[in-house]
């Protein structure tokens, strides 16, 4: 049983998506949860949590909205205006009777490289973390260092770091990126999710093996209770297929126990955003 802890879903309209540039036409289309659930449910994915696209009340109203008409679907991180004083009022709202499990800001695109120590979004971030939502960090590598302060900002957070930090696949490069990613692991509220590498990757010439080291790396640091399988689809229809991403993650997971591999595929993510059936 696999839980796709991270994908996207959107009604494209070129103004609302202006980051689908050029070479990434084939995502200016719409992608819906009955697309995904038709493509991961032979493949063993029974749910998943999807994610925001956009930083707008009306996409996270609209992921709600889904959400609860949806099985397949158990959770929804959102956007929220969080240093907007009035944040607590908008996720007590969201809140209630919804699927909503956590909010993310798009931290990577901030030109002020001391965003995340901000004030005014912390202060947000403290309103996500006192209702009992998770917060997902989206950052590249080399906002890292920075990620790590702000995660030491919020104790009692849940925290989940995307994207493995965005690291320098194609480049090759996996320094200082591992040491920083084992340094940000050490602190016992942060998750990390395996997604979103083969579009860091050589979007056409990548492989498992180049991919390796950095899922290797991932594994030693956070270990299969804190790391967990997502798939960034559609996004990752750039690099490759979904059915693809599934076999290789799988492959390289077949040195995991059976416990550990239910950890990897289904209940880190459940106990990270306090899903149904989550444990302590």
């Amino acid at each position: 049983m696999i839980l796709d802890a991270h994908h996207h879903v959107w009604r494209y309209r070129p103004e609302d998506y202006g980051w689908i540039g050029p070479g990434m036409e084939s995502l200016a289309r719409d992608f819906e949860v009955k697309d995904l659930a038709a493509i991961a449910g032979p493949l063993g994915v029974s749910g998943s949590v999807v994610v925001q696209a956009r930083q707008s009340i009306e996409e996270t109203e609209w992921l709600i909205e889904l959400a609860g008409q949806s099985d397949f679907v158990r959770g929804v991180v959102g956007w929220a205006p969080l240093a907007n004083p009035s944040v607590g009022e908008l996720l007590d709202k969201w809140s209630d009777d919804s699927k909503l499990c956590g909010v993310r800001h798009v931290v990577q695109d901030e030109p002020d490289e001391g965003f995340l120590a901000r004030d005014d979004f912390n202060r947000g971030v403290a309103e996500v973390v006192r209702r009992g939502l998770t917060y997902d960090v989206l950052i590249f590598a080399q906002q890292l260092p920075a990620a790590i302060q702000f995660v030491d900002s919020h104790p009692e957070g849940r925290l989940v770091l995307d994207h493995l930090g965005k690291p320098p696949v194609k480049a090759g490069q996996i320094e200082p990126w591992r040491y920083q990613l084992e340094e940000l692991a050490e602190r016992p509220n942060v998750a990390c999710k395996l997604s979103g590498l083969v579009t860091e990757a050589d979007w056409k010439a990548w492989t498992p093996d180049s991919i390796r080291p950095y899922l290797d790396a991932a594994l030693e640091a956070f270990g299969p209770d804190r790391l967990m399988f997502g798939s960034d689809w559609p996004v990752c229809l750039l690099a490759t297929s979904y059915e693809r991403w599934v076999e290789v993650i799988q492959d390289w997971a077949g040195r995991l126990s059976p416990n550990e591999q239910a950890s990897f595929f289904h209940s880190a993510a459940t106990r990270s955003y306090q899903l149904p059936g989550a444990s302590a």
